[in-house]
């Protein structure tokens, strides 16, 4: 399986890419600072620099091409403001739609967020503009009948190991899972593409990732 990962030099990601090149499948992690590709090599995912703020559909999608799955795992991070907001978590996930269409590649997992449908409370206007992009996103890449997609929306992120377990439901209620289980789960959705359309929240919990993806299977 050749995966494409949009944000490749995420800690999510990073552990994705580890997790795919260990089982003998290919990881090709999307980035924007050149810097980055040697941590990329490390874990065995092969760089590609591209700014996806700036970057074209048609230029996105020749990376994309032979690929299986592209999954979104980019993001304009915790000291970026609204405008960033809007260009990564809202648009760049939907030109990687739009290049993925364009290549051919129908799987498409987006990295998404808990709480993205509802309203924001509270002043914090990037916090509110954050989640506003990131339903948005997810809204826009729902509807492409050409992309079979999964949304998953993790809650509260911790670099802790990882534990195997988790919990999966429309709503999760609040939470925390480490990074490297979000990690997991993606593995196990890359192999279970009848996940296709579904939208769920992640937190640890009691069940298997086996178990969970079981839940999420029509």
């Amino acid at each position: 399986m050749r995966v494409v990962i949009a944000g490749g030099h995420g800690k999510i990601a990073l552990i994705l890419e580890k997790l795919l090149t260990e089982r003998g499948d290919s990881a090709v992690g999307l980035i924007r600072n050149p810097e980055h590709a040697g941590d990329l090599e490390a874990v065995g995912a092969e760089p590609v620099v591209v700014d996806l703020e700036n970057a074209t559909a048609d230029e996105v999608a020749a990376h994309l091409r032979g690929a299986d799955a592209v999954v979104f795992a980019a993001g304009a991070g915790p000291g970026s403001g609204i405008e960033r907001k809007t260009t990564v978590d809202r648009d760049a996930a939907i030109l990687l739609a739009d290049a993925a269409e364009r290549a051919g590649v129908d799987r498409y997992l987006m990295i998404s967020a808990m709480g993205a449908d509802e309203p924001a409370s509270g002043d914090d206007e990037v916090f509110t503009a954050y989640l506003a992009a990131k339903s948005a996103a997810d809204a826009a890449v729902r509807e492409r009948s050409a992309l079979n997609t999964t949304i998953v929306r993790p809650g509260g992120l911790t670099d802790d190991p990882a534990t195997g377990r988790v919990r999966v439901a429309e709503s999760t209620g609040r939470g925390t899972i480490p990074r490297a289980d979000v990690a997991g789960m993606l593995l196990a959705l890359l192999d279970a593409p009848a996940t296709g359309d579904v939208t769920f929240e992640l937190i640890s919990g009691d069940a298997t990732v086996a178990e969970a993806v079981a839940v999420l299977t029509p």
